[in-house]
Formats: C-alpha cells, structure tokens, sequence
C-alpha cells in the first residue's frame, strides 16, 4: 500500500508542475476572460489518458504504471475542480456566453481528445 500511495504522489507532484508550467505559459501569451489555461490542460490531459489507457489495454504493465501515469499524473495534471470554479465565476460575472462555449467546448474537445487517444494506440 506504501508504494502505491508513493507512485501516486509522485506522478501527481510531477503532473501539478506540469499543470502550472502549461497555465503560466498560456497566460504569457493570452489573457482574456475565457479560462484557456484550464481548458488547454484539461485537454491535453484527456488525450494522455486516451493514450496511456489505450497504450496500457495494449501491454497489460505492471499496476505501478497506471497508478503512477494515470492517477498520479493525470490525476495531478488535469483539474476538474479548477473547471468548475472558473465556470461559477463566469456565471457570477455574467459572462453567459464564455460560460455556455467554455463548459461545451471542455466537454466536446475532452471527449474528442481521449477518443483520439484511444485511436492512435490501436
């Protein structure tokens, strides 16, 4: 049980630096009311999910690997949490539309991505 906690916690240390160096490098570059850093993250981690299920369905690994990749990793990367906190504030802010084509296009563009995921491991 010890190994499995420390594979989580590492993969989901390196996927939170990797969460924050994708949001600072989007926000360098975009700053708008549209929560892009979340949304580019949340993406990106939905076609790595894809990859590593499809990838994993493929080599049946070791337990370690899913729990180090996928709910480490992945786990620390993504954040749904994030997502739904940016869309209350939309709301609040009655950003009506942001909040309609923000929550569309993650659910949309997240299903595609791990689809798309998937399909290259096959």
């Amino acid at each position: 049980m010890i190994k499995q906690l420390l594979l989580v916690g590492l993969g989901g240390g390196i996927g939170s630096i990797f969460r924050y160096l994708t949001s600072m490098l989007t926000v360098k570059y975009y700053a708008n009311t549209f929560p892009l850093a979340t949304f580019i993250t949340n993406i990106i981690g939905c076609f790595i999910i894809g990859l590593l299920i499809g990838y994993f369905s493929n080599t049946n690994p070791d337990n370690s690997l899913k729990l180090l990749f996928i709910t480490g990793f992945c786990g620390g990367y993504t954040t749904f949490s994030t997502f739904a906190a940016e869309n209350i504030s939309l709301l609040q802010n009655q950003n009506y539309l942001t909040l309609i084509a923000y929550t569309l296009a993650s659910v949309l563009v997240g299903f595609l991505a791990v689809g798309f995921g998937l399909m290259i491991t096959k």
